[in-house]
């Protein structure tokens, strides 16, 4: 009989998190030349898809393993991609906006102020505004911004999901 070796949380991880770092460099590139980078409704497809990745990761945790995963080892797994996939995609977008497409952080600004107008606040209610969007749309604060929030979101996703996916050993209890 052969022996199964149990995969270990990191390992796992790194591997989904390499997968959703890769597939959010992609999304961005499409969302960015679609001219659609300043739509914040399309963020919610970048953590639908982080939660498939996160379910194919714990099934595949317990199906090489012995079938069983713990609370902790779940809500690991799916910190750790997400840590994994936001430090990938965010340094990637830092990169992209500073030296690929300068023009990107300016369009964003733009949308930024044509919202603003489109809600009726007043040209000294956007004066005031603008030094607060201008912080926040600096590479370095993309950069920052996407790791936390990443991070942050995948943490509670996590959570969630791996009160749904976990599969305690009855013999660990």
């Amino acid at each position: 009989m052969e022996e199964r070796t149990q995969p270990t949380v990191k390992s796992t991880s790194v591997k989904w998190g390499l997968i959703n770092g890769l597939i959010a460099i992609i999304f961005f590139v499409i969302v960015d030349f679609a001219g659609q980078a300043g739509n914040q409704s399309l963020s919610w497809i970048g953590l639908v898809i982080f939660l498939i990745l996160l379910i194919l990761a714990h099934k595949e945790f317990k199906s090489e393993g012995d079938g069983y995963m713990s609370f902790g080892q779940g809500l690991g797994i799916g910190t750790l991609i997400a840590i994994i996939s936001s430090v990938i995609s965010s340094v990637f977008t830092f990169i992209y906006v500073s030296f690929i497409n300068t023009n990107m952080i300016d369009a964003i600004r733009e949308k930024s102020i044509a919202d603003m107008e489109a809600q009726g606040q007043s040209q000294a209610q956007i004066d005031q505004a603008m030094p607060f969007v201008e912080m926040f749309t600096s590479p370095v604060a993309m950069l920052v911004m996407g790791v936390l929030m990443g991070v942050l979101f995948g943490f509670i996703v996590s959570l969630i999901v791996t009160i749904f996916t976990k599969n305690q050993n009855p013999e660990a209890i």
